[in-house]
């Protein structure tokens, strides 16, 4: 039974020193911002993930599973399209929010930010 224990314990710190990864991290959106006037969008991946399974947005609404590979332009979230299926001021607030999505600081390139290092949100 002590050894159950110990290799249970053993099996838990291993498992707890593994870093969290993008999962519960921001996501930098710039592909397009700057060059367009607007500041980088910050897109919350950490407070979306608590909310919804990765098959909603990822399959349902045609988001690839890789940060940065995804082009997505504001005629396309006004048509409902990507992140406008939810944000249409029904269900989440809508596309004419803009200092709610961009609200990075100008020059963040995209990418993931935070996760691992931060066990959450950065502050960006």
């Amino acid at each position: 039974m002590i050894r159950f224990f110990l290799t249970l314990c053993v099996g838990c710190l291993l498992w707890a020193a593994v870093p969290i990864q993008a999962e519960y991290a921001d996501v930098v959106i710039n592909r397009r911002a700057e060059k367009e006037g607007m500041r980088p969008v910050i897109f919350p991946h950490w407070f979306h993930r608590i909310r919804f399974q990765c098959r909603v947005c990822h399959y349902e609404l045609g988001f690839k599973m890789r940060a940065g590979s995804n082009d997505v332009t504001m005629n396309d979230i006004a048509d409902g399209k990507f992140c406008g299926a939810c944000h249409n001021n029904d269900i989440a607030w809508g596309p004419d929010r803009c200092d709610l999505c961009h609200s990075g600081k100008k020059g963040l390139a995209s990418g993931i930010m935070g996760g691992h290092e931060t066990n959450g949100p950065g502050i960006f």
